[in-house]
């Protein structure tokens, strides 16, 4: 089994794909012994990186001179996708006075790891395996902090008094734009208001922009604000501009007044006695934090994998080698390649690395009656599996025993997950977040159960991933993801957001199970950053959540 298990694993490599974040990680080592009685080691660590099986060297820290505990400056700083196993290994060699290479450095230690297992639990400390993988009494702490720019929002709003009247059978119809000025003295719109028609005196509806797009997080920097006279033509009428930062407007969360004379400045060189053409009045300014998903994670939500596995008899006789369930001694199936590929991203999440894995259309022991959500491993008081070996292992063990049957029904196992998750979401807290894989080879048969049970499911803290396995037409899934529209309940109740991703394995036939990861993956991030800021709840802090975890290896 383990030969099925390593062989769907290997071919986890890396892909290009739009980077979520970067990752600051910070290094420090622990009881490093002596090279003898009168001298320190000089430690370094070489960061490397795993890909298509090979490692290479991503970049290094300075040499410290003479010291058993170091604590290095340099900071490595990584590119973090949430839908890829990003493998890392850390070496640590003693490098010798007068010489910064490795090549007659001495090696004292390395540790493997990946990167989701660092950013999950924010502090890393492991001990360093010398040849043979047998461990000293040194140890490294690795720490990862989310490095990125201000993702916070900013809400605004603003009105005008008294603006120039450019009509001459009516009044003004008068709207705002405001323009970020770059380094290179170029504008960047960044909003333009509605049009209030036919008043001199608008209120303009509030809006948010980000402060990354409002100012690229530079509360100084220059914005330029300017007000038209729309026009149906599109030859709108410059009624006047003003000048301000995001500092100067930020005072009205103070109690401040904050308000701009609109200066056209053809006037103000024509007219002697020009004031302004109005007043622009800033009524409401806040800052919205935006909350990301490492925030999440590293605040400790963990993120609670399920696989849910279609025993329907139209995957055929799992001993008939065109079966979809047929174990070939060496190959994996699709069902194996789908499980190791999305299980391996999410079980870096996972404190316990326990996963639940329920199986359905299977007619079970010992009366042999159809169940759409039993325990692979036959245990329903504890359906959890030790990692995804144990689900896969559970898999195997369970083909035997089982009768496939039917009918193509997920309704209940959505139900099942939607349960445990109703009862995290009454906590008001961070600290889990549901992902339901589920495995079938056609089109689901409770499609109307199904859609009400997704709806209910989008007001939870969970998200539910389908992959299509074999060659039937899955056309009729797509309406479960609602990237093409929004999906419904068939009493007409829209879901509350989209939480649902549906990929037809037959797709990635030919491409590593990391393009499959990525794929059903790549959505879940801003599913669970739309989920916690849509409530409210923020990020539990470090304080507040004591990092105390024990990863599995």
């Amino acid at each position: 089994m383990s030969n099925i298990y390593e062989s769907a694993e290997a071919t986890l490599g890396f892909i290009s794909s739009p980077c979520l974040t970067k990752v600051e990680l910070r290094v420090a080592c622990r009881g490093i012994a002596d090279r003898d009685a009168l001298s320190k080691p000089d430690p370094c660590v070489v960061l490397k990186m795993q890909s298509h099986g090979q490692w290479f060297e991503v970049d290094r820290t300075e040499v410290i001179r003479s010291s058993s505990s170091p604590v290095f400056s340099k900071i490595f700083l990584v590119d973090y996708y949430f839908e890829e196993v990003q493998r890392l290994r850390f070496e640590l060699h003693d490098i010798s006075s007068g010489n910064n290479g490795l090549r007659d450095a001495d090696f004292l230690g390395a540790m493997e790891c990946t990167l989701g297992q660092i950013v999950s639990q924010r502090k890393l400390t492991k001990a360093l395996l010398k040849q043979g993988n047998t461990a000293g009494k040194s140890s490294i702490m690795v720490t990862a902090e989310e490095l990125s720019g201000n993702d916070d929002y900013v809400e605004l709003s603003f009105s005008a008094r008294k603006l120039d009247d450019k009509d001459f059978f009516s009044k003004s119809d008068p709207f705002l734009e405001i323009f970020r000025i770059n380094d290179d003295g170029t504008e960047s719109l960044v909003h333009r208001t509605e049009t209030v028609m036919n008043n001199l005196s608008p209120v303009w509806k509030s809006f948010k922009v980000s402060l990354n797009t409002l100012c690229s997080g530079d509360h100084d920097r220059e914005l330029k604000c300017t007000v038209w006279d729309w026009d149906s033509n599109g030859k709108h009428d410059f009624i006047g501009e003003f000048q301000t930062t995001f500092k100067e407007m930020r005072a009205e969360q103070e109690g401040k007044q904050i308000q701009w004379e609109c200066i056209n400045p053809k006037y103000q060189i024509k007219k002697k006695n020009y004031r302004n053409s109005g007043t622009v009045i800033l009524n409401h300014c806040k800052i919205i934090k935006m909350y990301s998903f490492l925030d999440y994670i590293m605040g400790g939500c963990q993120i609670q994998f399920t696989v849910a596995i279609d025993f329907t008899a139209s995957n055929g006789d799992p001993r008939n080698s065109c079966s979809l369930h047929y174990i070939h001694p060496y190959q994996p199936n699709e069902y194996l390649k789908a499980l190791v590929a999305v299980g391996e991203i999410c079980q870096d999440y996972d404190s316990d690395k326990m996963f639940p894995a329920f199986g359905f259309g299977a007619l079970i022991p010992p009366d042999f009656k159809v169940s759409h959500d039993f325990a692979v491993n036959f245990d329903e008081d504890n359906p959890e599996c030790a990692g995804i070996q144990g689900v896969v292992e559970a898999y195997q063990n369970c083909l035997p025993k089982i009768q496939l049957y039917g009918p193509t029904n997920i309704a209940p196992i959505i139900q099942k997950v939607a349960s445990s998750a109703s009862e995290e979401m009454h906590t008001k807290e961070a600290m889990e977040y549901f992902i339901l894989l589920i495995l079938t080879d056609g089109v689901i048969t409770d499609m109307a159960d199904t859609r009400e049970a997704i709806v209910h499911a989008s007001h939870l803290p969970m998200s539910v991933i389908i992959v299509g396995v074999g060659n039937a037409d899955f056309t009729d899934m797509q309406i479960l993801d609602g990237d093409d529209g929004i999906l419904r309940s068939p009493k007409g109740e829209p879901v509350l957001r989209d939480i649902v991703q549906f990929v037809p394995f037959k797709d990635f036939k030919h491409a590593s199970p990391a393009a499959l990861a990525k794929s059903v993956l790549a959505e879940v991030p801003n599913q669970v950053v739309d989920y916690y800021n849509a409530k409210g709840i923020k990020p539990k802090c470090m304080s507040d959540y004591e990092s105390t975890r024990t990863f599995s290896p």
